[in-house]
């Protein structure tokens, strides 16, 4: 239901530390319709213009913390607020070229009273600044 506000327009951009394209970052929004704690996001797959992003690469940030997905396994005292918008970082050495991307985002998470793990996914072009 909430798949079509996942991906945020604002915040696509390469990432720079000490004057090196580490990779990306977009923001992202929970599909569900309450908080869940972040040991319930199961998975954060991205793909970007066809090609898979590796879970290795990925890393999920808000309110100032950021976690790999394997470390947010463990995460019992932290969650992902309904609408709160979190980063998330692509490590990709050089980033991406400025311009339109497209962007593809499925989210797993377990959710205690379903009897599955649900996947919510989307997609869309974003443009990335030059």
């Amino acid at each position: 239901m909430f798949d079509k506000m996942m991906l945020c327009d604002e915040g696509f951009a390469n990432v720079v530390d000490n004057g090196d394209t580490i990779g990306f970052s977009l923001l992202a929004r929970l599909p569900y319709y309450r908080g869940l704690g972040l040991s319930m996001i199961e998975d954060i797959g991205l793909t970007i213009d066809g090609d898979p992003v590796a879970r290795e690469d990925v890393r999920f940030s808000v309110r100032g913390r950021s976690w790999t997905l394997d470390e947010m396994e463990t995460v019992y005292d932290d969650r992902w607020n309904f609408g709160e918008k979190a980063t998330v970082t692509v490590l990709r050495p050089g980033g991406l070229t400025p311009g339109a991307h497209k962007v593809d985002i499925a989210v797993r998470m377990r959710v205690s009273y379903l009897p599955f793990v649900p996947t919510t996914k989307t997609g869309r072009e974003l443009q990335l600044a030059a």
